[in-house]
């Protein structure tokens, strides 16, 4: 389906047409389980399990858009440079109709940075939008004043789905790029948290055990099919929250700081680590211009901490490097003992990290005697 049609399909589904599914693969008994008032049903990411469709009527569509418009600064052109079987490059669409104006697409093919300023140039006058990956943004940083200025061009460039690397940050701070980090997922109908700070009518809490909880008008209608083993969502004194798998805290300045998700921690000789953190010490590492941590079966450690590391073009890091600045920083328990060096990491459809097939590929090379490893 193009886009035009996407579009003019979610307009439909707004005024009371069949709801669209994203995704598409889906069986005629799991589409009859929609609940009443779904307008757009979208998958969960699959990045921990399999995906979920996740059921959004128009009231969470139309408040998500209005949140992020005011947040903005106002409606605008986007480009959408995302997969629409996903929440966030469904987003983009949704916004563009709701504004009244076409979204605009890519050329087809990979990504790349020819094609996005490509793209770019092609964006009527007014105010510019786009939606990125942290990849994506990377690939742009790495050519030059062709990505740069073509982000120039952009009122404001959402990052979301993984964690931004900070280095991308004050990269973008220094060209003078608008970069707004977001945290969401499906069943938030995307983005409902900017730079830390919940949109308008959002409301955010961490739970005792650091579990990320959200309310708001945003909040999807639930799963199609239910799953009564993993609820989601949950109401306490007549409010309705979605509980996370993600872990989060309060910055001291009031932000949230988003920790990882529970079920990739990773238990090695005894302690839970969590593997964006161990991820984050490491691109601090001369060398490194991607990482993904998994965890790999170990007699003696239960779990052996391993880093899959993509080098930047100057050098390339080796293990004790990584392991000494981890525990410059945090304990030892935290410092990865394998690494394998290579050329891309496995990233899912909608652009977060694929940790299964990390962990497959790591298993992989070790086998094949690819994989640096600790005795």
């Amino acid at each position: 389906m193009s886009i035009a049609s996407l579009a003019r399909c979610l307009l439909s589904a707004l005024a009371g047409g069949p709801p669209v599914v994203a995704g598409g693969g889906r069986g005629s008994s799991e589409l009859s389980q929609l609940p009443e008032g779904t307008v757009l049903a979208v998958p969960t990411s699959g990045s921990t399990g399999p995906p979920k469709l996740v059921a959004l009527d128009a009231d969470a569509v139309r408040a998500s858009a209005k949140a992020s418009a005011e947040r903005l600064g106002g409606a605008g052109h986007w480009l959408l440079a995302l997969p629409v079987s996903h929440i966030a490059g469904m987003n983009v669409v949704l916004r563009a109709c709701l504004a009244g104006a076409p979204p605009y697409s890519l050329p087809p093919g990979p990504f790349t940075a020819q094609g996005f300023a490509q793209a770019t140039a092609a964006l009527p006058p007014g105010p510019k939008f786009t939606s990125l990956v942290p990849t994506q943004l990377r690939r742009l940083a790495a050519a030059g004043p062709t990505g740069s200025e073509t982000l120039k061009q952009f009122d404001a460039v959402l990052v979301g789905g993984a964690a931004l690397d900070p280095r991308l940050r004050e990269w973008g701070e220094a060209a003078g790029l608008r970069l707004v980090e977001t945290y969401g997922s499906a069943e938030t109908c995307g983005g409902c948290v900017y730079d830390g700070q919940p949109l308008d009518g959002t409301s955010v809490q961490i739970t005792p055990g650091g579990r990320i909880e959200v309310t708001g008008p945003t909040l999807a209608l639930g799963y199609a099919p239910a799953d009564p083993a993993q609820p989601g969502f949950v109401e306490r004194d007549g409010q309705r929250w979605f509980v996370s798998s993600d872990l989060g805290q309060w910055a001291p300045d009031g932000r949230l700081e988003i920790l990882g998700r529970a079920d990739n921690a990773i238990t090695t000789g005894g302690q839970t680590v969590s593997p964006e953190n161990v991820e984050a010490m490491l691109r601090t590492v001369p060398g490194v211009a991607d990482v993904l941590v998994v965890g790999l079966p170990e007699p003696n450690w239960g779990q052996s901490l391993t880093a899959l590391v993509v080098p930047d073009s100057d050098r390339s890091p080796n293990l004790e490097e990584l392991r000494q600045v981890v525990k410059e920083l945090r304990d030892p328990a935290h410092a990865p003992r394998g690494l394998a060096l290579v050329k891309t990491l496995p990233r899912l459809e909608s652009g977060k990290p694929d940790r299964a097939g990390a962990a497959r590929a790591a298993a992989g090379l070790e086998t094949s005697g690819h994989l640096e490893r600790l005795l």
